[in-house]
């Protein structure tokens, strides 16, 4: 079954053409007279008004409705550092969710930069032509130093979909998941396996939505992350708490919730038992999750889990967010995607969960039935309604936190 399916998605990719991504003309261009509007004497024109008002780049260019996805191919899915090259097939990738899902153009950039300044000056200078900037693949801790310089030198949105991105499903599929379960999320005890981008931009996540940092546990390779550890780097000491707790193991002893964004397997039986009544599990390890689910719910029958697999209930996946996110920050001409902005998201694809499943999403899915509960707490990817929901949430926190250039898109 795996080589049919290695074969079938090598074939993919090169028939009948090669890759998955091509450019196509908005404009005519078949007589004379529209050529001379499309290139050289009219193209002067538009070139005059950008040059007198950067601003009307929106009106005369694509750039209002065009995202460039960039990656330095340091880490690459669970492949690890392949290299810039061998990363475009997922940058094409990113580039088909954004046009199938929201119909939001992509450039996918590959940049081969032996260090992290080099990629930041990169990026910065060909970001103006841009309406937003997608960062994907990149190794941390390096992630968190490129997306911040980039933040502060840019005017568009900067996106790390592999921090906010993921960080944002996690956290609306998490609310709906501890409402179900009545438990309140300043109380919980949150285990996260996993300190990288996700992991880290996931904790921050939840301690704006109200987490308390006292009740979050962070682990990684070396085991929790302590106060006593003398080797984290500065991203990991923001979540360094005092405990006797040094394993995984202890960790878990109690917990209301586990978050894995780590690897398979990591999590056993026993652990899983040592949890609170009624535990949250987010297994999202792919393709194969900390713990297999069938495993996790024979042996506890009380909890909700999710993973990263779309053949299990409650798939985190990331289109949910970062193609309607974009969309929202672009109709507004947003400068950045903030704190609040991000919450909106969450908010709103937490709303829409609660909403009723429509007839042709259970038709995609093949399920007589859909309704949110312990298995649906998180809309799924097909939903047109997230066209709905997030770009406009996004739009009006952009505008109401005072980072739109268009209150009246």
């Amino acid at each position: 079954m795996y080589k049919d399916l290695k074969q079938e998605a090598l074939d993919y990719h090169a028939l009948p053409r090669a890759g998955k991504i091509a450019t196509q003309i908005t404009k005519p261009c078949t007589s004379q007279s529209e050529l001379s509007l499309a290139y050289t004497p009219g193209v002067a024109e538009p070139v005059r008004a950008i040059a007198a008002n950067p601003d009307d780049a929106f009106r005369y260019t694509s750039k209002g409705n065009l995202v460039a996805v960039i990656t330095d191919g340091t880490a690459v899915l669970g492949l690890g550092n392949v290299g810039a090259l061998a990363g475009k097939p997922v940058m094409e990738g990113k580039a088909v969710l954004f046009k199938r899902f929201a119909d939001i153009d992509v450039f996918d950039i590959e940049v081969d930069a032996d260090n992290t300044t080099d990629f930041i000056d990169t990026v910065a200078r060909i970001a103006s032509g841009f309406g937003g900037i997608n960062l994907e693949d990149i190794a941390a801790p390096q992630c968190f130093e490129i997306e911040q310089a980039l933040i502060e030198r840019l005017d568009i949105p900067v996106f790390h979909d592999d921090q906010h991105g993921t960080a944002i499903i996690i956290c609306a599929g998490l609310l709906n998941a501890l409402e179900i379960k009545d438990k309140s999320l300043a109380e919980a005890k949150i285990v996260c396996l996993g300190a990288g981008a996700a992991g880290i931009a996931s904790m921050k996540l939840l301690l704006a939505l109200g987490a308390s940092r006292e009740n979050i546990l962070m682990v990684d390779r070396k085991g929790v992350i302590s106060s006593r550890r003398s080797d984290l780097n500065i991203y990991k000491q923001e979540f360094a708490v005092e405990t006797d707790r040094v394993t995984l193991a202890d960790a878990m002893r109690g917990c209301d919730v586990f978050i894995g964004v780590s690897g398979p397997n990591l999590v056993d039986e026993a652990m899983l038992r040592s949890m609170a009544d009624h535990p949250i599990v987010f297994a999202l390890s792919n393709p194969d999750p900390e713990i297999n689910p069938s495993l996790a719910h024979q042996v506890r029958d009380d909890l909700i889990m999710a993973t990263g697999r779309s053949d299990f209930p409650n798939q985190v996946n990331n289109v949910l967010g970062f193609p309607f996110i974009f969309r929202g920050a672009l109709n507004v001409r947003a400068r950045t995607i903030n704190r609040e902005m991000q919450i909106a998201a969450v908010e709103s694809l937490r709303a829409l969960a609660h909403q009723p499943v429509l007839p042709e999403i259970l038709q995609v899915y093949g399920l007589p039935e859909l309704a949110f509960g312990p298995d649906y707490i998180i809309p799924k990817p097909f939903d047109p309604r997230l066209m709905e929901f997030v770009p406009a949430a996004v739009a009006k926190a952009a505008i109401d936190s005072g980072v739109a250039r268009l209150e009246n898109p």
